[in-house]
């Protein structure tokens, strides 16, 4: 298969779609949401994704034509600064508020677009003027937009800094912060993030990661972290830290007292919240290491959990881990989903999270308990030295996996005797089996052990 590597000026086509119907004013009276609107990056603050507009439908939407395009950086730069390198990663997802289009471009500079046209209203100035001042760290997925009906502000993170910017004009306000920025990095560690900042009542929270940090190969680092800072000063309101503190009950989730060395954790995808109940979802990632964790014993809370915060003061409401001691690098790949739904003629407030493992996490937002049966079934031990794995892991019973769990030996190519007999020896190396909480039925493994030409492999799990 041929492989297509894009262009650095590889376009980014906009779509303008809408934001969810219901949407409930946010917290301080921040102005509704039309349905026209797409504000947020998952297009509301229940990141329901979804557009109520119905101009496209089945009839017409084989006519549709690109109207414009607008490439991820000016190509006048470009030919100007041939010698600049411009990511071929870009996956900025715009909003679209009072009209316009923001985005940050390919060089994670936040832009203003007339939809109508494609054209380029404004360009953020990066701090060091010239070609020095363009190439970015991460580039940012996108932009936050916060509004109290009389002054707006536009959030966008690019390098180590949150930047407040005028939505008309991009110029920095300058009560925020230091003349427009507030620094994100702290005197240990710089940071880095390719998320996108999220808004709720006069709030803007980030994520986070350090250059420092490397969850794949450390067993200590930075923990991972949710930071709220006001919209109009950029003062920092609160933070939660991903890996528990002192004091915390989630300590005891660790052996060993762990949690004082171990790092990560991250929130790597968005957040989603629920401005009538005050309540912020957030979705962590796995720890260091994320592939080992025999120096970190136990649950390992709050990795791979969602965890819910008072949105004012960022304290813990309740939490559910949907992996237990992560050893499979399974973090949470997308905000909760918030959604209100009838269940044996009862109105649930409910929060849908979407797994690695294609695992659909249905719970009842206010209190964070399922709202069908989750099991915690067995899963296979470890037999890497050292390491102890976790005896269960949780599985929905309801709704079934949205993908395949695992594979058999029926899953393995059989085009020729030759063939299936190196794929079975393949999958005996490497365990596979049918997801995380079965290995191979035993007598897949007498036949994988057989056309291998090795001993049968000790029953696990």
């Amino acid at each position: 298969m041929q492989r297509f590597n894009p262009s650095p000026l590889w376009p980014a086509v906009a779509l303008i779609t809408a934001a969810v119907v219901g949407h409930t004013p946010p917290l301080h009276a921040q102005p509704a949401q039309d349905p026209a609107e797409w504000r947020y990056y998952s297009a509301d603050a229940h990141a329901t994704r979804y557009s109520p507009l119905a101009q496209i439908d089945a009839q017409n939407v084989g006519r549709l034509r690109v109207a414009w395009r607008h490439p991820q950086v000016d190509p006048k730069i470009i030919a100007a600064n041939p010698d600049l390198t411009v990511s071929n990663r870009y996956m900025a997802t715009p909003i679209f508020v009072d009209g316009v289009l923001y985005v940050t471009n390919g060089f994670g500079l936040a832009e203003a677009i007339d939809p109508k046209t494609g054209r380029t209203l404004w360009t953020q100035k990066p701090l060091v003027p010239g070609p020095e001042g363009l190439p970015s760290l991460m580039i940012s997925k996108g932009v936050a937009f916060w509004s109290d009906g009389n002054e707006s502000r536009l959030l966008t993170v690019r390098q180590q800094y949150l930047f407040a910017l005028d939505p008309k004009t991009g110029e920095p306000y300058d009560d925020f912060g230091d003349g427009g920025k507030v620094s994100l990095s702290t005197s240990e560690f710089r940071y880095k993030w390719a998320g996108v900042p999220f808004v709720v009542g006069d709030l803007v929270l980030v994520g986070s990661s350090m250059l420092e940090q490397d969850s794949a190969a450390q067993k200590e680092g930075v923990p991972g972290e949710l930071r709220a800072f006001d919209v109009r000063t950029g003062k920092l309101r609160w933070r939660f830290q991903t890996v528990p503190v002192a004091g915390d009950p989630g300590t005891k989730t660790w052996q060993n007292e762990a949690w004082r060395y171990t790092g990560a954790g991250n929130i790597w995808s968005t957040v989603s919240a629920d401005p009538d109940l005050g309540y912020v979802y957030v979705p962590t990632s796995s720890v260091t290491n994320d592939m080992y964790g025999g120096h970190r014993l136990g649950n390992d809370l709050y990795s791979s959990a969602i965890v819910c915060l008072d949105a004012e003061t960022g304290r813990r409401v309740w939490y559910f881990q949907v992996t237990h001691h992560d050893l499979f690098d399974y973090d949470l790949p997308a905000a909760p989903v918030l959604i209100d739904i009838t269940v044996d003629g009862r109105s649930v407030r409910a929060l849908a999270q979407v797994t690695k493992q294609g695992f659909l996490f249905v719970l009842d937002r206010v209190t964070g308990k399922p709202v069908w049966p989750i099991e915690e079934r067995p899963a296979p031990a470890s037999t890497v030295p050292g390491e102890v794995a976790a005896s269960t892991q949780p599985v929905p019973t309801k709704p079934p996996p949205f993908e395949r769990q695992g594979i058999t030996e029926d899953d393995l190519i059989d085009f020729t005797p030759a063939l299936k007999a190196e794929a079975l020896a393949i999958v005996f190396a490497v365990l596979v089996g049918l997801g995380m909480h079965a290995l191979f039925r035993r007598e897949e493994r007498q036949k994988v052990a057989a056309a291998a030409r090795m001993p049968e492999p000790p029953r696990s799990g």
